[in-house]
């Protein structure tokens, strides 16, 4: 099963690389991760989602644990939380078949960002069925080219991913 893990890790160079390097050893594929800052200086959050069961779930949390520069590991999919993936979409844009695809462009609360002579790049920001659907829409079009960010995912209300040491 999919789960989505959120690492609390120390803001220094290698870290990405050790927690990576933990899962290639171990022989888990990371489906995709996002790492980026918090509102608390010196600490970046990794979002990494596996597809793991509960026994190979508990192997990895327990291990990353284990890693020095690692301060908390919380697996989002226990708790109420909101995930979103962003994607960009090229598509061929003949001159004719411009209004068609603003129109499913616009079914879809998506941006048009980009606009050439022969394409036109799209943002779409959603959940995994949202994106799936959409470049099912674009490929009577012609899609040239996809890029996505992954997931990325908070808990719902109050409750925060946080440094346990604060």
């Amino acid at each position: 099963m999919k789960r989505i893990l959120a690492i609390l890790v120390e803001d220094r160079p290698g870290v990405l690389t050790r927690v990576s390097g933990l899962f290639s050893r171990r022989g888990y594929n990371i489906q995709n991760i996002a790492v980026g800052r918090t509102v608390e200086p010196g600490i970046s959050r990794m979002t990494v989602t596996v597809e793991a069961d509960f026994v190979t779930l508990e192997q990895i949390v327990k291990q990353l644990n284990k890693l020095v520069n690692v301060i908390k590991v919380s697996d989002l999919m226990e708790e109420p939380s909101v995930g979103r993936e962003l994607m960009l979409v090229k598509v061929k844009a003949e001159p004719n078949k411009r209004s068609d695809i603003q129109q499913v462009v616009s079914a879809f609360r998506a941006k048009v960002i980009d606009v050439s002579p022969e394409s036109m790049v799209m943002e779409v920001t959603g959940d995994e069925g949202k994106l799936n659907a959409f470049i099912l829409m674009m490929q009577e079009f012609g899609i040239r080219e996809i890029v996505s960010t992954g997931k990325v995912s908070l808990l719902r209300g109050s409750k925060v991913t946080r440094d346990i040491r604060t």
